[in-house]
């Protein structure tokens, strides 16, 4: 593979480090090729750091292009990579001159790269997010900074992700740690605690958030000294902050540190970074090479790397009282700070190295190759529709599945999602999305598409609303009409209650639909009592079936967030409004009191619905006083409420999605039934704890309670039965190939 680097050459900072290294270790396995628009210090240490580099300068554009042209095709080059706005500006012009794909790395928020140059933000600035939607392909240095430029209106299947990487190979020992820091200026003796950061002394930095932060963990640990290296315009400014709040005897700004970062990092106890925007700050890995315990503003893809709570802390940008208290903290507790420095470079190192940034490059660079290739077709990828984009994971979940098993498919498949929600969507996805008020946005969807995919839970039901049925009968015949084959994706069917709505149904469903694949029997049943039998049909399971959890790390992070200490024993309730529900709730209250005085298990009530469910779970957990409790409002995604219920000894659930996620990791189910999808499901798994809503008594909840925990010793039996429904679930899947044609 040959690959040319296009980059102004005049780069600095972690732009200038990411280029470099990951150069120098591609061309161990391809020929990465670097073109620089000017020599100097960039081109200089490219070249003696063996990275094959070529000077074109000039500010004739035009012969520039002409010249790179040549060049490129000379060369047989298979791919243009660009890095900053001059050259994204040429890679747009080559795009057609050449004829190959052009992808682009943005290091940094193209908005904010000319802060205080009102002139360059003007030129350069919009010439740059021109020629950015000119290009094929972008790579984001982190999942945040791709979602920013989603978020701005750029194509969300044209993007990849990447994060900067360091060699994680042991540094040698760096000398008297004390010796040094004084020669640094710094007032340190043996107990000393220093923390330190390394950055420019700049605004977008906010070092006074980290100088105030540091004040105020002071007043709590004596001990604490810091260190700050770089230097700025702002220097004045946070020395005068430092006198003024009584602690410029304890701070230290040490300037620019030459000679390399090593023996600062290793002198350091704790590392901060303080910035108002990131996309992935150097100097947290650098300082997780140095098993340094870290707390940062939680910006750009940090996240990715801090998991709060657990192997750092993670606050908002500004607010120094927090930022005060982890640092008191760290300071305070010898072993938690060795702890979550530990538990740091252990993620770092596997995660956030170089080898893996050049793993990462290399994969982007083998699908850019692959989909260039594709060949061009007037059908290609999916239409799905769905209840999505509303703040319920379960539904979430569903599309998640699907999507996760149509890149199974076809990784390069076009795929848009109709959501209530698309921008949403779009973010989370990463998928072209439409709302599904925008019948125009849809029909053209459909028109391109293969396969309208109508997506999984119990659409074709009229107890929630009449409305909905309607849509998804009228998306239905839209996207037959307009060319598409139609799969109805291990979907429920009903309750249709109206005897209008049955026949509607089964008349649009017969003429329409090519494929229904079902996830329970009792689905089976309601489409023969309607009449349903042109189309195929075939009984498989819930795609979210498939759905792995969230790794230890994230899961602990979620549940400290929420307060709950990651390895208690734990009970789940997982409720939601209905008719019926307030005037039973007290009854799950009682239930939660009897198994933890019984059992010793407390209760967490996770809500798979924002909004609703957390109003539903604390109205039964008006009766615990004295009974300790958590609730978990918002887990995030699907994997992290997998993980967060892998976690739970047993689960209580109306919602149907919380049981189908504990069942996929054989955790002991009661269902309270208030819809009879509910139900079909716990038979469809031979699981009979459970009973209806409308039935409910303080002492069956307290029966299944009892059941579900004697069944947390011999888990066996649901084990087989969901590791057989996930053998079915495979059925939807070939069921969309084959509609394909693939």
């Amino acid at each position: 593979m040959k690959v040319i680097h296009l980059i102004s050459g005049g780069d600095s900072g972690g732009a200038k480090t990411h280029v470099l290294s990951l150069l120098q270790n591609l061309n161990k396995t391809i020929t990465a090729q670097l073109v620089c628009f000017r020599d100097g210090p960039f081109a200089q240490e490219a070249r003696a750091m063996g990275i094959p580099t070529e000077i074109m300068a000039g500010n004739h554009i035009f012969r520039v292009r002409r010249q790179l042209t040549a060049y490129i095709r000379d060369g047989g080059y298979q791919i243009i990579h660009c890095h900053g706005s001059r050259a994204n500006m040429i890679g747009a012009m080559l795009r057609k001159s050449t004829g190959l794909p052009v992808v682009s790395t943005i290091h940094s928020d193209y908005r904010i790269d000319y802060m205080g140059r009102p002139l360059s933000r003007l030129t350069f600035g919009t010439i740059n997010a021109l020629a950015l939607r000119r290009l094929d392909y972008r790579i984001g240095v982190s999942d945040a900074m791709v979602d920013l430029l989603i978020s701005r209106g750029f194509a969300p299947d044209r993007f990849y992700a990447i994060y900067n990487g360091i060699d994680f190979t042991p540094a040698p020992d760096q000398g008297d740690r004390l010796a040094y820091l004084r020669g640094l200026g710094a007032d340190v003796d043996e107990d000393s605690v220093v923390v330190g950061i390394a950055a420019r002394l700049n605004p977008v930095k906010d070092m006074a958030t980290l100088i105030r932060g540091f004040a105020y963990a002071h007043r709590a640990c004596p001990r604490l000294r810091l260190v700050i290296a770089g230097d700025g315009a702002e220097r004045a400014r946070l020395t005068a902050l430092a006198q003024e709040l009584g602690v410029e005897r304890q701070v230290t700004f040490a300037g620019w540190i030459s000679g390399g970062m090593d023996r600062f990092y290793s002198a350091l106890d704790i590392n901060t970074l303080t910035s108002l925007s990131e996309t992935f700050s150097y100097a947290l890995t650098e300082g997780a090479r140095f098993h340094l315990a870290t707390v940062s503003t939680a910006v750009g893809g940090i996240p990715n790397l801090i998991d709060t709570g657990v192997n750092g802390y993670l606050f908002t940008p500004g607010d120094w009282e927090t930022l005060g208290r982890r640092l008191a903290n760290l300071g305070n507790d010898d072993a938690l700070r060795h702890d979550m420095g530990e538990r740091l470079y252990q993620k770092a190192s596997s995660q956030f190295s170089i080898q893996k940034t050049v793993d990462t490059q290399l994969h982007i660079y083998g699908e850019i190759l692959r989909r260039h290739a594709r060949p061009k077709a007037d059908r290609d990828g999916v239409v799905i529709c769905g209840a999505y984009g509303r703040g319920n994971a379960g539904d979430d979940a569903i599309l998640e599945a699907i999507l996760q098993e149509m890149r199974s498919i076809d990784p390069d498949m076009p795929v848009t999602v109709l959501s209530k929600n698309p921008r949403e969507t779009r973010l989370s996805y990463r998928v072209r999305s439409v709302s599904r008020m925008n019948v125009p946005g849809w029909l053209g969807a459909m028109r391109r598409a293969k396969l309208y995919i109508n997506g999984g839970g119990s659409l074709i039901q009229d107890v929630t609303s009449r409305r909905s049925l309607w849509f998804y009968l009228l998306n239905i015949r839209a996207a037959k009409r307009a060319g598409c084959a139609v799969q109805m994706y291990g979907c429920g069917i009903g309750p249709v209650t109206r005897g209008n709505h049955r026949q509607l149904s089964a008349k649009v469903l017969n003429r329409y639909v090519d494929v229904i694949t079902l996830r329970e029997p009792d689905s089976r049943e309601e489409l023969m009592s309607m009449g349903v039998t042109e189309p195929e049909i075939l009984l498989t399971a819930d795609p979210a079936l498939t759905l792995r959890p969230a790794g230890n790390d994230v899961v602990d992070s979620v549940l400290l967030r929420a307060g709950i200490p990651p390895r208690g024993r734990y009970l789940c309730f997982a409720l939601r409004q209905w008719s019926g529900f307030a005037e039973r709730a007290s009854l799950f209250g009682q239930a939660a009191r009897y198994a933890y005085e019984t059992y010793g298990l407390t209760p967490v009530f996770v809500s798979v619905e924002k909004g609703p469910d957390s109003a539903a779970n604390r109205m039964a957990a008006q009766g615990l006083d004295g009974i300790p409790h958590y609730f978990l409002d918002n887990a995030g995604g699907a994997g992290a409420i997998i993980g967060a219920l892998s976690r739970m000894e047993a689960v209580v659930s109306m919602r149907l999605h919380a049981l189908i996620f504990a069942a996929g990791q054989g955790i002991p189910l009661a269902g309270v039934v208030y819809d009879p999808k509910v139900s079909a499901f716990l038979r469809y798994i031979g699981q009979e704890v459970f009973t209806n809503l409308n039935a409910l008594t303080a002492e069956n909840l307290k029966s299944m309670v009892d059941r579900a925990a004697a069944q947390a010793a011999r888990p066996e039996t649901q084990a087989a039965a969901v590791a057989r429904l996930q053998e079915m679930e495979r059925g939807n899947v070939s069921t969309a190939r084959r509609l394909l044609g693939l």
